[in-house]
């Protein structure tokens, strides 16, 4: 199978059915800022016809998140993270060729500055995480199936690639979709959906050079997208974007190796269309599981057992908008901010401390192509 373009794999599979909920604000709606704040939040989307890098806030007392600006020179921005001192944002320029990696300083949260940008050795750079060590960032490359590692100069700045690990495909070419570090930060983690692999590496801390740990592979066609770990570090869900399922995997972070176990649907059974993920998150007690669904356009919500090791299906309502790649828990776990790339539209709803459930979409601001959210 050929290379699979980032922004125009499996796009118009929501184009049909376009509705959105625009501006509205559900009535009497509160939400304190979170312990960590919400002086900026971070909104990315591609260029083609959004704005790359937007900078919003929230009101005391408010859902609706408000623009404030934009940041002019960076393009098709689509991943954030921010460094530990909460001085430096660093965002993927997700170019289908000759992707680029950007650090910006934070001096002015409201008002980033671009530092320096460096080449990703790669194509479409998709989700880029700062290692544990604030060492490195590492990024990966989704049209070119690979994972690299750029060090973390003084002042924020990058430098060169130090090193890239390359993917292979057996059936589909690779597609690198995410990397992160576990919860120790002793490893490397990559999710791969043309590989159906999740990449598990050591970081030589000394040297930015990685080792290849373990290649877990999942059946033929899952198309791994994104992981996220438990609060406790013994498990790892694993969204596949190709079938519409969360793997669990037990985790152990002495040896560096997954184990899979229980496969759980992302949608009922019978629910008509394609179904393809986009993201998965937890919540901070353990006891909930997320995933945005595209096709269905809904977030799916599913309940913890077993001390993390099984999950079950329980809800999936409409997020308000068509094709929802992104889903962000905002700093209280009070709402959840979801962004839909097909409709170019970012939603929030509500979130049931008690029962972990999403209420009804209560909002949405306009942003083409809009990709993630993050807050500060």
């Amino acid at each position: 199978m050929t290379g699979l373009n980032r922004r125009t794999f499996l796009g118009a599979a929501g184009a049909a059915g376009l509705g959105t909920i625009l501006g509205s604000q559900l009535a009497n709606a509160a939400v304190p800022c979170g312990p960590r704040g919400a002086s900026a939040v971070f909104i990315s989307s591609y260029t083609k016809t959004g704005h790359g890098l937007d900078v919003a806030h929230r009101d005391a007392g408010a859902s609706a998140l408000k623009v404030d600006r934009t940041i002019p020179g960076i393009n098709n921005a689509s991943w954030f993270d921010v460094s530990a001192d909460r001085k430096t944002l660093y965002v993927t320029n997700e170019d289908d060729e000759g992707g680029q990696i950007s650090a910006l300083s934070l001096a002015d949260p409201t008002k980033p500055r671009l530092l320096n940008k460096k080449s990703s050795k790669g194509d479409a750079p998709t989700h880029l995480s700062v290692h544990s060590s604030q060492k490195y960032v590492l990024a990966a490359n989704y049209n070119s199936g690979s994972v690299v590692v750029l060090p973390i100069l003084a002042g924020g700045k990058l430098g060169d690639v130090v090193d890239l690990a390359q993917h292979k495909g057996t059936e589909r070419d690779p597609h690198a979709h995410q990397v992160v570090n576990d919860p120790t930060g002793k490893w490397v983690v990559s999710v791969d959906l043309g590989a159906d692999s999740v990449y598990v590496y050591k970081l030589n801390v000394s040297t930015g050079k990685l080792t290849l740990n373990q290649q877990l592979k999942l059946p033929s066609g899952s198309g791994p997208r994104h992981l996220t770990f438990h609060p406790s570090g013994k498990y790892a869900y694993i969204l596949g974007e190709l079938r519409a399922e969360v793997t669990v995997a037990r985790w152990n972070s002495t040896t560096g190796k997954l184990t899979a176990g229980q496969v759980v649907p992302a949608v009922p059974a019978g629910t008509p269309g394609d179904q393809f993920p986009g993201d998965v998150q937890a919540s901070s007690d353990g006891r909930f599981v997320y995933a945005s669904v595209r096709g269905s356009d809904t977030l799916a919500t599913f309940t913890v057992a077993d001390g993390g090791k099984s999950l079950k299906l329980v809800s999936n309502v409409p997020v308000g908008g068509v094709y929802p790649r992104h889903v962000t828990l905002d700093p209280t776990e009070n709402w959840f901010y979801v962004s839909c790339d097909t409709s170019g539209t970012l939603s929030w709803l509500p979130r049931d401390p008690a029962t972990g459930l999403p209420g009804a979409v209560a909002g949405s601001l306009s942003i083409p192509q809009v990709n993630s959210v993050r807050f500060l």
